[in-house]
């Protein structure tokens, strides 16, 4: 039987594994400090619990971190690191160095089941939820970690689809036993599965990005299957009862196509679906994938939809493409290592 992990275990769930291996209550904290604060790789490591604690937890637990099994690095400074999964598929985080920030991007799920027809990671299926440790994971083995200003839960999978984990991971980051990193460094992304990001609205701080696409509910429903389940107009009416004025920010993820949404009339429609939100909208180059007719926007309509929106009131910029020479888009690498080893 194999050893559990610790990390990906909140305080709470450290007090549980205190209690069965016979400590005391206060080596929670303790074995918190070595886990987040101090970046243990080894249960030897943690000196301040007794020997016999020590023997007595490692028959049972292990540390929990595992290195990258793949890596590729851009001219840019992006990296993108390959970590063992689920299910048989592999899961990506990405490094994005930025000037005075350094980003990373996790993923929550290997695979995702929401199947939007312009993603990569959709096109691979649903192989199974990350635990926190699988998340919490890809924060602390990066060879960049310690510089890590800010992390994005943008890479694999719908979060919402696997919240518990998820909230666990945010609890970790944001904890003062964890990591203690504000929750204004921390970024959910979300196609707006609404009861469980309502959830993750009141329970946490975090800011929200919501995947929109496109502000015709036909035409989003062409591209991203749950439309149906989640109309954006639906979503969006729910966002306006929360504050996004002041400690957390809501932005709208918005993918361009060239002659699909792209028009004067697609800015003018989403401004009309915003308005109330306060969101500012993220205007994103396609990065091309195999088998996705959708071509990308050229710079000069990106633009006009950009200057349109902000003539509107609404602030909009357009994302620097990143990491495009080492297959950026979100599932490329774990599906050209899984070709690989097929």
């Amino acid at each position: 039987m194999s050893k559990l992990p610790l990390i990906g275990l909140t305080l709470e769930g450290l007090r549980q594994v205190a209690s069965q291996c016979g400590m005391p209550s206060f080596a929670a904290k303790q074995m918190a400090q070595w886990l987040y604060e101090k970046r243990a790789t080894s249960i030897d490591q943690m000196t301040n619990l007794s020997l016999k604690a020590r023997q007595r937890l490692s028959e049972e637990y292990v540390v929990g971190r595992e290195e990258p099994i793949a890596e590729a690095r851009s001219v840019d400074g992006t990296a993108k690191y390959l970590f063992k999964g689920v299910g048989g598929r592999d899961v990506e985080a990405v490094y994005i160095p930025d000037r005075d920030r350094a980003t990373i991007c996790v993923s929550s799920q290997a695979g995702c089941k929401m199947n939007c027809y312009f993603c990569m990671t959709g096109k691979q299926g649903f192989h199974g939820n990350l635990t926190a440790q699988g998340i919490i994971n890809q924060v602390l083995s990066i060879p960049e970690s310690e510089k890590l200003t800010n992390i994005v839960f943008m890479g694999m999978g719908e979060p919402m689809d696997n919240l518990q984990p998820v909230l666990d991971a945010i609890e970790i980051l944001t904890a003062p036993w964890g990591l203690a990193w504000s929750p204004k460094r921390i970024t959910v992304s979300s196609i707006g599965k609404m009861k469980e990001l309502r959830t993750l609205l009141d329970v946490t701080k975090v800011h929200i990005a919501i995947s929109v696409h496109s502000p015709y509910p036909s035409e989003r429903a062409q591209i991203m299957p749950v439309e149906k389940a989640y109309p954006i107009v639906e979503v969006m009416e729910m966002l306006k009862d929360y504050d996004f004025a002041h400690q957390r920010r809501l932005s709208v993820e918005y993918i361009m196509w060239r002659g699909f949404n792209d028009d004067i009339r697609h800015a003018d429609a989403l401004a009309r679906l915003l308005r109330g939100t306060n969101s500012r909208v993220n205007l994103i180059r396609f990065h091309a994938i195999p088998g996705v007719e959708l071509k990308t926007t050229n710079e000069g309509a990106m633009v006009a939809f950009r200057d349109h929106l902000n003539s509107l009131g609404i602030t909009a910029t357009i994302r620097s493409s990143r990491g495009e020479d080492i297959m950026a888009a979100c599932g490329m690498l774990a599906g050209k290592e899984k070709d690989a080893n097929s």
